[in-house]
């Protein structure tokens, strides 16, 4: 064989065209002479900065701001595809942002603290455009700024490691290693700074027409009735708000009922009259069966051909009460119609369930922010408690298996009901209220003796006598963990008023 054919067969292969000096210069470095070789080598860059860029994201703080008094988080995580929402977390559920940003990042908002000031409700509801609109964009852009540039160090950081663990893993001089350090964190800062650039800049754009929470989460104002003056109401030390579970739904009607008693279904045996007892205290129970923020709390009520008030402005009329107590939640998350479709389905956790159930969830919260916004402009700032649900089921189903609803449907309805409750705690937390959990552990709805109405009586799962009471019971030891404020008057015997 001629030394001419040994030097063609020993000669790098051909390199393409296309390709750059320093690329074939790296790839060379690396021993990657074929050019299939050197294609998957470029490949393999490209994914190790995605993975750094991904990385970056997950690991990078959110930043904080401050915006109309409210501590706001401010942070990104990756997203497949090249637009879609945003995510604004609320008392710990994910709210999609009704606006669609472009970019292959997800923007994410996180309200970290909640201030009862005079902006909190134009924040949400944004009813005075202008500086406070302003406010709100110029300082959710300022802390994802902030963020990126972070962020964009993070990343930099991840392609040095992963480009160093591929130099050890080659055992290249220190030449070598230097120059795959700056290829790797070159592409993958090109690539990190891309998708920032498409994704600030587009957000830039969206915002611009923000001006509330509630305009960015796609979220309809709630509109709270405000009733022409009314002679203001003395003597009254605890108030109730709510639905079924605090009005007594089934059991006996207070004494002389008015119509709107009647209609809403006002008991005498509710845990409103029950901690009144205790206490010695006049009780003002408004709440109302199938209330919800939006229609009995906040707005008026449509309930048995009756014209309920809200519940929030009669509240309003009463002269410094000791405590305000509310249960709602369960009819804005169409709580009797889920269990209705449980118990008539196959399962409960069927993906279209699960997406309607958050769906409702992610609603409540909203509507609840502005009643706990209205709850802490009553006169007089009264000790507030938010009840959360018991759980009517425990682990023994047997007595309602028959009526479709199995052990299995039941662990999903008991994790929706905690889902709800999560929302409530850390909804008053934030505000500064108490949430009691009343627990009805042996006194469930198939126990020898249940504090909840069985399937045959009038209002299934809702409290019985012992159940209010037990609710009664929770409440007392809750406010016995804060000093309660003073009563407006000394009262000799408990009692209730209609409203």
């Amino acid at each position: 064989m001629s030394r001419r054919n040994e030097d063609e067969r020993t000669a790098d292969p051909p390199v393409p065209v296309e390709m750059r000096p320093g690329s074939r210069r790296l790839l060379t470095l690396l021993h990657i002479r074929r050019p299939w070789a050197r294609f998957l080598a470029a490949l393999a860059m490209i994914v190790a900065a995605l993975l750094a860029t991904t990385a970056a994201l997950e690991i990078t703080p959110m930043q904080t701001v401050t915006v109309a008094g409210q501590v706001i988080k401010v942070g990104a995580a990756p997203r497949l595809g090249f637009a879609g929402p945003g995510e604004v977390d609320l008392f710990g559920q994910g709210l999609p942002t009704a606006i669609s940003i472009p970019g292959p990042i997800q923007l994410r908002l996180q309200l970290s603290q909640i201030t009862l000031n005079s902006e909190l409700d134009n924040f949400v509801q944004g009813h005075s455009p202008g500086q406070d609109e302003q406010s709100l964009r110029s300082g959710l852009v300022a802390g994802w700024e902030r963020y990126f540039g972070w962020e964009t160090a993070a990343a930099g950081l991840a392609a040095l490691i992963l480009a160093g663990a591929v130099a050890g893993w080659r055992r290249l001089p220190p030449k070598s290693t230097a120059l795959v350090l700056v290829a790797g964190l070159i592409v993958t800062e090109a690539i990190n700074v891309s998708a920032i650039a498409v994704t600030a800049n587009g957000a830039r754009s969206v915002l611009h027409g923000v001006s509330s929470l509630n305009q960015l989460v796609g979220s309809a104002n709630v509109a709270v009735q405000r009733l022409p003056a009314q002679p203001p109401l003395s003597g009254i030390q605890e108030v109730v708000l709510g639905d079924s579970t605090a009005a007594g739904a089934g059991l006996p009607l207070v004494p002389h009922p008015s119509a709107a008693d009647s209609a809403c279904g006002r008991s005498e045996q509710s845990y409103a009259l029950d901690l009144a007892a205790a206490h010695g205290w006049r009780a003002l129970n408004l709440a109302c069966d199938s209330a919800t923020v939006a229609h009995g709390l906040l707005g008026p009520q449509q309930e048995n051909g009756q014209q309920i008030s809200a519940q929030i402005d009669a509240a309003r009329r009463v002269q410094r009460p000791s405590v305000v107590i509310v249960s709602v939640g369960a009819d804005d998350l169409q709580w009797s119609a889920i269990l209705k479709v449980c118990a008539a389905t196959a399962q409960c956790d069927s993906r279209a369930s699960n997406a309607y159930f958050q769906q409702k969830l992610a609603q409540f919260s909203t509507n609840y922010l502005q009643l706990l916004i209205q709850l802490g402009g009553l006169p007089g700032h009264p000790q507030v408690i938010i009840n959360r649900y018991y759980d009517p089921f425990g682990s023994n189903v047997g007595c309602i298996t028959k009526r479709g609803l199995t052990a299995a449907k039941v662990k999903t309805i008991q994790s929706w009901l905690s889902a709800l409750n999560q929302v409530l705690v850390r909804g008053a937390t934030q505000f500064g209220y108490l949430s009691p959990q009343p627990s009805f552990a042996g006194h469930e709805l198939c126990s020898p003796l249940p504090y909840v109405q069985g399937l045959g009586d009038s209002a299934p799962f809702h409290p019985t006598a012992l159940g209010q009471l037990e609710i009664a019971l929770t409440d007392e030891v809750a406010l016995a963990t804060k000093p309660s404020p003073s009563p407006s008057a000394a009262p000799t015997a408990s009692s209730s008023v209609h409203p």
